[in-house]
């Protein structure tokens, strides 16, 4: 089956075009339905590090949580992330929790476009397009639900195909090496996958245009040489680690990503991998070498544990990009099976049955909320009442990330990733009714916020739940 390229965008694209934007906004949005805070984790983090970078007014600032440990652009790579939101939110005065609720939706459907932009010039737009509107969020692998670099990352993988396969001039070359910057920036990670799945289409190049070649390894390579000294710093001992075995995730993900994204689509992703090699050009094994190349990444820190831990976690959402981009070519061969009523017959079934079976799933994720309304308020309470001389407080270590994204104060501990010894330290301190005044002063914590039982005469109670040390160590 020979899928036309050649041809103006159809009316009827961008007819189908806009329910598929709903449904990535839709898709996107279900973490947030019910819920008008940030709901991962990281979110939080980010939310906290953009405030710190606006207000210490320089990429070096000191830790928001702890209060001591100092950031600066080597050891803070998503610090053009934090940049760019708090200038945005800065300039814009959009309300954080209204950034952090919609555009995560708002991103997911201009990355949607940017599969479109790429895919309609091979043959398969509105296709590719559907299954991108597919890709799962959950809270292992972050997704396109949580306003994180990874997912803003996802949106110039197929903007810079999409230059590198029909373009061969100057400025193609400064606008992909523009993307390769930003990236570098707010997520390595996302830049390194970048570059993996353009290597295969740069090497296929090698003979016949090795102008182009050059052109885009060079715009590719120079942000890691040259505007980044300190990543430059970095490929040495990232080098050296790729030689030495990794422990997986304690939640071992990647044999659960096809039930998770969809039995079906993977299904069409085969298909469309078979389609395109038929086919035959050089952009159209260049899209499935960059699937497979990402594919056999994953594959061996799975199996062989050799390769990056991050490269591993985040590197899951760039293969199912390039699976839903592939996906699509399986879907424009099924389309135009002959006779014509029957091909778009079978493909509306396709479709509607894949819809049915991937919109309940995502529906159904779950997903860990950190604080309810009674928290946001105490904790707006405590930035807007409690004097800069009470920095550090006490709570539960599970809600202490969203304290500090909010009061703008430090904590004593916080739950991240791992459980820490402080963190049992401050849930028996809660637990035993905040009686131990010495530990207080000992770690100079200063506020105490918890629902449950507090006696202690040397707190006083200043709000529903909120307590303040009397004679705290203001400051020092």
């Amino acid at each position: 089956m020979n899928l036309d390229t050649n041809h103006k965008i159809p009316k009827f694209d961008y007819l189908i075009l806009l329910p598929i934007m709903a449904l990535a906004f839709y898709i996107a949005f279900i973490p947030h339905l019910n819920y008008p805070y940030p709901v991962h984790v990281d979110e939080w983090v980010h939310l906290a590090r953009s405030k710190a970078i606006l207000a210490a007014g320089s990429t070096a600032f000191v830790d928001p949580f702890s209060g001591q440990a100092t950031f600066d652009l080597s050891s803070n790579l998503e610090a053009g992330f934090h940049l760019f939101w708090g200038i945005f939110q800065s300039i814009s005065g959009i309300p954080w929790l209204v950034i952090f609720k919609y555009f995560p939706s708002i991103i997911f459907i201009i990355t949607v476009l940017s599969v479109y932009i790429l895919s309609q010039k091979e043959g398969f737009g509105w296709e590719a397009t559907l299954f991108t509107c597919l890709i799962p969020t959950t809270i292992g692998i972050l997704g396109p639900a949580f306003l994180v670099p990874v997912a803003t990352g996802l949106l110039f993988i197929p903007l810079s195909i999409f230059l590198a396969f029909n373009f061969r001039t100057a400025w193609s070359y400064v606008v992909i090496f523009v993307f390769t910057c930003f990236l570098l920036s707010t997520h390595a990670p996302s830049a390194i996958g970048m570059v993996i799945v353009l290597v295969p289409y740069i090497l296929i190049n090698l003979k016949g245009k090795f102008k182009h070649s050059l052109g885009l390894t060079l715009a590719l390579a120079i942000p890691f040489l040259i505007p980044f000294p300190w990543i430059l710093d970095l490929l040495l001992p990232t080098a050296k680690a790729l030689l030495v075995p990794q422990p997986l995730p304690t939640y071992v993900i990647f044999p659960k990503i096809i039930p998770t994204y969809g039995y079906l689509p993977i299904l069409f992703c085969l298909l469309g991998t078979f389609i395109l090699a038929l086919r035959g050009r050089k952009k159209d094994y260049s899209l499935i070498l960059g699937l497979m190349t990402i594919l056999l990444m994953l594959i061996i820190f799975f199996t062989l544990h050799y390769g990056l831990h991050i490269m591993y976690e985040r590197g899951l959402m760039y293969m199912l990009l390039m699976a839903s981009i592939v996906a699509g070519a399986g879907l424009m061969w099924i389309k135009k099976l002959k006779p014509p009523p029957l091909g778009y017959t079978l493909c509306l079934v396709l479709v509607a049955l894949t819809l049915a079976l991937c919109i309940p799933a995502r529906q159904s994720t779950s997903y860990y909320h950190m604080i309810d309304n009674q928290d946001y308020e105490a904790f707006v309470w405590i930035k807007d009442n409690v004097s800069e001389d009470y920095k550090k407080a006490i709570l539960d270590p599970w809600k202490a990330t969203a304290f500090t994204a909010i009061s703008e104060k430090n904590v004593y501990t916080r739950i991240h990733k791992t459980t820490e010894s402080s963190d049992r330290q401050a849930s028996e301190f809660l637990r035993q009714g905040c009686k131990d005044t010495s530990f207080l002063r000992g770690n100079r914590i200063s506020i105490v916020y918890t629902r449950g039982v507090c006696q202690n005469p040397d707190l006083i109670e200043v709000r529903r739940d909120i307590y303040l040390l009397k004679e705290a160590t203001k400051g020092k």
